[in-house]
């Protein structure tokens, strides 16, 4: 029975299968030629989600070049923030709106852009290169400053771990729905006995019935007025 089950895991090694998603959000540990160096919880959110509480984690990679020559620059550096939220509502809208703002703004470049095997959303300008992608209930940003571009592998070892749900053309079309997209409830007066007010949604014409006035035919000739004791002749 042992002898099976160890086949068993063998066999679904070798087949390959996800990863799982990280305890504390980023890797702690190498990723190829690039080793883990740092692990950091970090307060501020970037993507922030009204009503959809969130905490972030940092990781920091350097190349295992670096490391032989020993000398660190910033193109042999890597950072990765993942932010995990509550729930997964609104997290890819307000991250397609946060690369729009991002779009708008002078000195930035946005692009959509598949990398790693992932769709992803590509933020380079003033000395920076960044990768970003929406997953469920989680972003994840990649890359640093003095970089020109992302490492690929890197994306795709997160990739892995967090599936992005980027949609095609999300930096055009309509925002994706999100809480913030739904209608707001209207506020309905309080009763007031005195002066009630009709309701509509649950008004029935055929259960209310309009009162008609009467009115004689417009062809009908009007009957002549009976005349009173006043105005009778009295009897010679």
């Amino acid at each position: 029975m042992n002898v099976l089950l160890v086949v068993v895991i063998a066999m679904l090694a070798a087949c390959g299968g996800t990863p799982p998603i990280p305890k504390r959000g980023v890797v702690e540990g190498d990723l190829g030629s690039w080793k883990f160096r740092r692990f950091q919880p970090v307060l501020d959110v970037e993507v922030w989600v009204e009503g959809n509480k969130a905490e972030a984690y940092t990781a920091s990679y350097v190349t295992e070049a670096a490391e032989k020559r020993g000398r660190v620059e910033d193109h042999d550096i890597v950072n990765v923030f993942v932010t995990r939220y509550e729930r997964p509502d609104g997290v890819l809208r307000e991250t397609v709106k946060l690369a729009r703002r991002l779009a708008a703004e002078q000195g930035y470049q946005v692009d959509e852009t598949r990398l790693g095997g992932a769709r992803t959303l590509s933020i380079t300008g003033n000395g920076e290169a960044w990768i970003m992608w929406p997953a469920k209930g989680h972003v994840v940003k990649i890359g640093g400053r003095g970089r020109d571009s992302v490492p690929a592998a890197m994306v795709e070892s997160y990739a892995d771990r967090y599936p992005s749900q980027l949609p095609g053309g999300s930096l055009e079309g309509p925002l994706p729905p999100g809480p913030d997209s739904e209608p707001r409830p209207v506020d309905q007066p309080a009763h007031d006995p005195d002066n009630p007010r009709p309701d509509l949604d649950k008004y029935d014409p055929k259960a209310v019935k309009i009162p008609e006035r009467a009115v004689a035919p417009p062809d009908a000739p009007a009957e002549p007025s009976k005349p009173t004791k006043r105005d009778r002749k009295p009897k010679p």
